[in-house]
């Protein structure tokens, strides 16, 4: 029999921007529970949760962390998440499993932009939130003003159940306007001795009381009838209040903390298992089909994939959630992605590095399993026959991108091997061999997840690796009309070649005139794999070039648009008219005509007034007001076109346009303008003309480089 049952199971998923203590508070909650005897702190590099390498070394969260409490008779799954925004995965995919956030606010600093991001993605989910402020024993300690932001960010659906009697240096005592309690704590912290509370605090902590409960009568029409006859609403009535505001995210309880000194930890996982929904309280799971999906231990076995992390000598350790019945080492099940089974062979619980093995985890809980062959993060595993597919996690789209090569020839392979690995680990870490800029390209979050992947890739593959400049996907096309005429003749005993093409090219778009001096007899659009049209007329009038070598042409035609005469980048948006030739009897053939095509074309095109196209982006940058400026030069130095500015919260949000090939390095430039307290997003908007200087210097490099391979 399994030591918990699924209502005595509560999943917890702590959240905040870096620095706000979530490490720290996850320290407190397992030395509260028993499971370690001594607390850990981050200067020490001895944290329960941050035990791998690069974190001690870095100093920060950089991966979730599936640990546990068993507290009063439930257990207590806590993941703690990484704060700044590159890691927005790691946050996200912790979310999707979770029954309860926990957002923690830095007193001294307040609402923080991570603290906004993360936010939308608990919109999202519809995650049952809980609010703590912590470092309340900073001497820049604020409560007042991190209450008010937390209520203009988030809604007065935030209310309070705790204040600090006093903060900085001195504080020590918590009043609870729930149990109307004030906790006065120790230097040291651990368990408070529960007070009355102070004569002079009672008006203010009446008043609180009172608006925590009507706000929790407000969200259920019995509840709001019997306070209305009653004036109060009793212990029972509240907690049960409280969970149902909380699951239709109608309410947002808020504490009081101090992590570092272990103030205020115990009574917090006293609420959450008290008050915070089990998997089997929350609204069920909807398959990909529609299907309903109670969290019931007697039904169907199904659990969700939600993180994958490689152990050196070990193997792939999943992570996953129990989503109905229960899952026993031994069993099988099947991948409703891949179509294959596969066997649990081990189950695991999990405490940061440490791994206890057990026979059986009920539904509502998380745990571990290893050697899953074909599964990967998002994948649905159930009992056989049953086709649940579960909605999978949607990862942000990636911010910055790099080109990457090994120092050493010939390791290109291992190389592929690692980036595979990343990828299977990071589903917000993309790679691309992209055969147009001839790399091999790595689509991340933003500079500190590239550090992160490329400690990685040397650690634990024992690759040296560097990161260059990713070439830039131009277009070339032509802004006006030309005519041009090539013959190829090749004599060299017995059959020769020969083919003469006419051929006139225009700029395409949608509408244009058919030509008035030419006769089409056919024509042809191509949708081109790297956007835009071709469109091929035949013109051909009397014979003068045979129907039959008409694909030769086109086929020179396409070879040129691929390797563009001004940059050797692909054309686009032009239209091709071939209305005279010659051919001969016996030497004309398909590859006299395609390269009579090729020349035809590439001469027509360097007098066709040629221009190079650049992919330009929309950059959003969410940012404080008092930085706006500096945020603004910064995008303006980088041909930006500021199209405009909103407000969004407390922040300001920036609009512009920016050229892909300016957006190098802009990950760490905007953290060092704004201290780390700003983020951005770009997504590809459309490609204009480079400038003339521009132009001048991208063609006068390429025929350079032209020279030097093949001098």
């Amino acid at each position: 029999m399994p030591e918990f049952d699924t209502s005595h199971v509560k999943n917890i998923v702590l959240l905040g921007h870096a620095g706000s203590g979530k490490t720290t508070l996850a320290e407190c909650m397992l030395y509260e529970a028993g499971v370690i005897n001594r607390k850990g702190n981050i200067t020490e590099k001895n944290t329960t949760g941050d035990y791998h390498e690069l974190e001690q070394e870095r100093g920060n969260s950089i991966f979730s962390k599936l640990l546990h409490a068993k507290w009063r008779g439930y257990k207590i799954n806590i993941i703690d998440t990484p704060g700044y925004d590159d890691f927005a995965g790691e946050v996200i995919a912790a979310l999707r499993v979770a029954d309860t956030g926990l957002m923690l606010l830095n007193a001294v600093m307040g609402v923080e932009v991570s603290t906004d991001i993360i936010w939308e993605y608990t919109e999202r989910f519809k995650t049952p939130m809980i609010f703590a402020v912590n470092k309340l024993d900073d001497d820049n300690a604020d409560f007042d003003k991190t209450v008010r932001e937390a209520r203009s960010h988030f809604g007065n659906k935030v209310v309070m159940v705790q204040y600090p009697r006093q903060t900085g240096a001195g504080f020590h005592e918590i009043i609870d306007v729930l149990r109307m309690t004030m906790y006065k704590f120790k230097d040291a912290g651990g368990k408070p001795d529960k007070l009355p509370i102070p004569e002079e605090e009672k008006a203010k902590a009446d008043t609180l009381h009172k608006e925590l409960v009507e706000a929790v009568a407000s969200n259920d029409e019995t509840l709001m009838e019997k306070y209305f006859d009653q004036g109060e609403l009793d212990e029972d009535e509240m907690k049960n209040g409280l969970k149902k505001a909380m699951i239709n995210h109608d309410l947002f309880p808020l504490f009081c903390l101090s992590a570092e000194r272990n103030m205020g930890s115990g009574r917090l996982m006293g609420f959450i298992d008290n008050v915070c929904p089990s998997a089997n309280e929350m609204p069920p799971q909807i398959t990909r089909k529609g299907e309903s999906l109670p969290c019931d231990t007697n039904g169907p076995a199904c659990l969700f994939i939600y993180k994958t992390v490689s152990e050196p000598h070990v193997g792939e350790l999943s992570f996953f959630k129990v989503y109905s019945g229960i899952i026993k080492s031994g069993m099988d099940l099947e991948n409703e992605s891949t179509n294959v089974t596969e066997k649990i062979s081990q189950l695991f619980l999990v405490e940061g590095n440490k791994r206890t093995q057990v026979n059986e985890l009920v539904a509502g809980d998380i745990g571990a399993t290893l050697k899953l062959k074909n599964t990967h993060v998002n994948n649905t595993l159930h009992a056989k026959g049953r086709n649940y597919e579960l909605p999978p996690i949607e990862f942000p789209a990636p911010n910055m991108t790099v080109a990457i090569e090994t120092l050493k020839k010939g390791e290109e392979e291992k190389l592929s091997q690692a980036l595979h690995q990343l990828r299977e680990e990071d589903p917000t870490l993309q790679v691309e061999v992209s055969p147009e800029l001839k790399q091999t390209l790595i689509h991340c979050q933003g500079d500190m997840h590239l550090a992160v992947a490329k400690w990685k890739i040397e650690h634990n593959h024992k690759l040296e690796v560097k990161f260059v400049k990713p070439r830039i996907a131009y277009r070339e096309t032509i802004r006006r009309p030309a005519d041009a005429s090539y013959r190829h003749k090749k004599q060299s005993g017995g059959a020769g070649q020969f083919g003469e093409v006419f051929m006139r090219i225009e700029p395409w778009y949608e509408g244009i005139a058919e030509p008035k001096d030419l006769t089409v007899r056919a024509r042809d659009t191509y949708n081109l794999d790297w956007g835009g049209k071709l469109v091929f007329y035949n013109c051909i009038v009397g014979g003068a070039i045979d129907a039959r070598f008409l694909p030769s042409i086109l086929k020179g035609v396409m070879e040129k648009m691929q390797n563009g005469p001004l940059t050797g980048s692909y054309a686009r948006d032009i239209r091709v008219s071939v209305y005279d030739g010659k051919m001969h009897p016996v030497d004309s053939n398909d590859i006299s005509f395609k390269i009579a095509g090729l020349q035809a074309f590439r001469q027509a095109f360097q007098q066709a007034d040629p221009q190079i196209l650049e992919p330009i982006y929309q950059v959003e940058v969410l940012c404080p007001d008092e930085l706006t400026g500096a945020v603004m030069g910064d995008l303006q130095s980088r041909r930006a076109i500021v199209e405009g500015m909103d407000n969004e919260g407390h922040f300001r949000k920036i609009t512009a346009k920016v050229p892909l090939a300016e957006m190098e390095g802009y990950s760490s430039s905007l953290r060092s303008i704004t201290q780390g307290r700003a983020k951005f997003s770009m997504r590809f908007y459309s490609y204009e003309p480079v400038p003339g200087d521009l132009q001048r210097r991208l063609t006068e490099e390429y025929n350079r480089t032209a020279k030097e391979e093949y001098a």
